[in-house]
């Protein structure tokens, strides 16, 4: 048995909370996330707080906003003619749309704000500006 080192397949159980204590992500009622440390799959600090481990050991950690999804901006904010959508687009608030940008290129948008004729997307990730906080258990070095 050897602790996690970058490069090894892993397989991990965590929660993830915002400083309200809302629980935004856990895998504790599926299968836990497997990947490889170092090879960039998810936030580099998770990647990097699972080196050292022993299987089953747990642990505590906070990612700042900036090493996580990095800080709101608001210049990500948008306004759509409600018009402009298709019609059967539903749009609430809350609702996260994928819009194709000319070239190709794909970006999801949560509706924030509705009035008579607009609609206010927001760009940002829905984590982006906030800490993140995980507990997480090494369940297995695979």
């Amino acid at each position: 048995m050897h602790q996690a080192k970058k490069g090894d397949r892993v397989r991990v159980h965590y929660s993830g909370k915002l400083d309200d204590g809302f629980v935004f992500d856990s895998s504790l009622m599926r299968e836990p996330l497997e990947f490889t440390i170092g090879a960039g799959e998810l936030i580099l600090a998770f990647e990097e707080a699972v080196i050292g481990m022993w299987k089953k050991e747990t642990k505590s950690f906070t990612v700042p906003a900036n090493d996580a999804y990095g800080s709101y901006d608001e210049k990500m904010l948008m306004t759509a003619e409600i018009d402009k959508f298709p019609p059967d687009v539903k749009i609430r608030v809350g609702e996260q749309l994928e819009l194709t940008k000319p070239g190709g290129h794909s970006l999801v948008v949560t509706v924030t704000k509705i009035t008579d004729n607009e609609a206010t997307l927001d760009a940002n990730h829905p984590l982006a500006g906030k800490d993140l906080t995980f507990d997480i258990e090494l369940v297995e070095i695979l």
